[in-house]
């Protein structure tokens, strides 16, 4: 007999399960962790998030306003926003945080870092998703915006300062205003925690662009120089002296199509 297997969903952790997998995250991500007490009592991202858990399960419960006036103090203290409506996953790492802003309908999936001054915000006052929603295992660098209900699929990476604003399929690296998907996930390079932290390695599609360009114009350059020294050397026809001019005589100069 062919054995079923059982579908039934894992229940969802518990808030303390939560906080300790947030804490324990840090040491794979961040080298500069030392130890437990460390994150506990150092890490701005850590007193955001463990905030957040807790503002989270009041809004759940109706109490929107005791919700909202934790997320204000704990927004004072580590200067990181997150309203208590955003759903937020497993494992979520903020590294150093300050600025980090999240609104209410996003949704962050599971193991997924965002460094300090990115922005997961909306693009429309109606209400309804409005928010980004990342998928599990994405890294957004420093200074990122990703604006309005649109999806970054998981393990993508998305460069600091980029300005996000369309779909992002899973594996792709998206950098540049507005933001221009360079780089599959075949390209990257991952750590062991597949991790990839080296931002300044990421391709510049503008450079690209312009150092192509700039590569095109010498080869034209090159050309014209090569068929001025052809003219220069061409003997004309008409007066059997060394010219380039039309008004020389009626026959073409020699070597010289004009």
């Amino acid at each position: 007999m062919t054995a079923i297997a059982d579908t039934t969903p894992l229940p969802a952790p518990g808030l303390l399960r939560l906080l300790k997998e947030d804490v324990t995250c840090v040491f794979g991500r961040d080298p500069a962790a030392r130890n437990g007490w460390d994150v506990l009592t150092c890490y701005p991202g850590v007193h955001a998030l463990m905030a957040h858990r807790l503002a989270h399960a009041l809004w759940r419960r109706g109490l929107r306003w005791p919700a909202r006036f934790l997320s204000y103090l704990s927004r004072a203290v580590t200067a990181i926003d997150i309203h208590p409506g955003a759903r937020i996953g497993r494992r979520f790492f903020i590294d150093h945080g300050a600025g980090v802003v999240i609104g209410e309908t996003a949704e962050i999936g599971d193991d997924v870092t965002l460094y300090h001054g990115v922005t997961l915000g909306g693009t429309t006052w109606n209400r309804g998703k409005r928010h980004p929603t990342l998928e599990d295992g994405v890294l957004v660098g420093a200074g990122a915006k990703i604006l309005g209900p649109i999806t970054v699929g998981r393990n993508a990476r998305v460069g600091a300062n980029s300005v996000v604003t369309k779909e992002v399929p899973d594996g792709m690296t998206v950098v540049g205003i507005p933001g221009r998907v360079v780089r599959p996930a075949t390209a990257r390079r991952l750590t062991d925690a597949g991790i990839d932290l080296d931002h300044h390695l990421m391709p510049d599609p503008v450079g690209k662009a312009i150092a192509c360009l700039i590569d095109h114009i010498n080869r034209l350059e090159a050309r014209l120089d090569m068929a001025d020294t052809a003219s220069a050397g061409a003997v004309c026809a008409s007066c059997g002296d060394l010219c380039d001019q039309r008004a020389c005589g009626a026959d073409p100069v020699k070597g010289l199509d004009i």
